[in-house]
């Protein structure tokens, strides 16, 4: 039997991506950025996309008839959650849009569920509180897991809800790797783009400190990676023999490299970046600007970590029939009230 799945908050399709890897056929996506939504339609051009803004009072009506759903995933916003937005005030509501996603759970009544955010999304103060809703309808498990461990040439941590009416989920099983694989195996053949010098060119006073730590460290003729602007705990720069640290939604990594004995400069392009996340060449990444690009790719899923996820969930519940149609338990004393009843969108 075909699994079929949507993605809510679906962005330009990575977690759809490992999904289809692992035998799942996408059905559905709904996203409220039109670059994403046109890039998602790219690459599943058999599924029915939706341009929409997820709220309280949305329903699986907005995708229309896209019949039976096994696997629900979902990427709620997680700029609010993230240590990257520093001191600055949270959004509540965009924080509570992980609530949105128990309402197609609840109606859809899918199989299996994969919510996927920051690890910094259990100091949430609602996050015990959405736990304990998503428990009512699925068993639960919480892991955080890192990219690097599932073949991806990146250090990337993140949070995921992975849930099941079969029972307890298994944890996902990396694959077995001799090492990581290393940020040098991302980058483009050496002389595919254009490099500038590194001293000399104007560049600011934080950017060539950083590539003079580097050179310290590593001595020169040594290519690595230096982040080109914002802070950094790490000394702003990274060998190229380990993954990339975590890709944000700016355009930071800079690679430098030796030619006549002399550094130059270029920043990592799109379609390094693309590898550094774990897509594979096959997946279409050409819809909006460079910046629109990187910004995809800074939000997205790692396609090899959600197949190894989907993967585990098909192969620990094989044996095990699709459970009964059950309606969710009504809501009590305001615990889930925050859900209205069920109305079109």
């Amino acid at each position: 039997m075909t699994i079929r799945g949507i993605d809510l908050f679906c962005g330009g399709g990575g977690s759809s991506w490992g999904a289809r890897a692992a035998g799942v056929s996408m059905v559905g996506a709904i996203d409220a950025w039109p670059v994403a939504v046109a890039t998602y339609r790219r690459n599943f051009p058999e599924a029915r996309v939706v341009e929409a803004r997820l709220n309280r009072r949305s329903s699986p009506s907005l995708l229309g008839p896209v019949g039976r759903v096994d696997l629900i995933l979902a990427s709620p916003e997680c700029t609010n959650h993230t240590h990257a937005r520093g001191a600055r005030e949270r959004d509540e509501a965009s924080q509570a849009t992980a609530f949105h996603v128990l309402r197609f759970i609840r109606e859809l009544e899918p199989r299996w569920a994969v919510i996927e955010n920051v690890e910094q999304m259990r100091k949430w103060g609602r996050y015990e509180r959405f736990l304990a809703a998503l428990r009512r309808h699925m068993n639960v498990a919480e892991h955080v897991l890192d990219a690097q461990h599932f073949g991806v040439p990146q250090m990337r941590r993140r949070l995921f809800l992975i849930c099941s009416r079969d029972g307890q989920p298994r944890a996902p099983t990396p694959p077995i790797l001799q090492r990581p694989v290393p940020a040098e195996a991302i980058l483009a053949p050496r002389g595919t783009y254009k490099t500038r010098p590194l001293f000399g060119s104007g560049l600011a006073e934080a950017t060539l400190a950083r590539a003079e730590r580097a050179i310290g460290a590593l001595g020169r003729g040594v290519p690595f990676l230096i982040v080109y602007y914002g802070t950094d705990g790490s000394g702003g720069w990274q060998p190229l023999d380990r993954p990339i640290r975590t890709l944000t939604t700016l355009d930071r990594f800079a690679l430098v490299d030796w030619f006549d004995g002399e550094p130059r400069m270029r920043m990592l392009q799109v379609d390094e970046l693309q590898r550094a996340m774990g897509f594979d060449e096959g997946f279409m990444l050409d819809q909006g600007s460079r910046r629109d690009r990187i910004k995809l790719l800074g939000n997205g899923v790692c396609p090899p970590v959600m197949r190894r996820i989907v993967e585990s969930l098909i192969d620990g519940t094989k044996a095990v029939g699709r459970p009964p149609p059950r309606r969710a338990p009504a809501d009590r004393g305001g615990q889930d009230s925050h859900h209205p009843p069920a109305a079109a969108a």
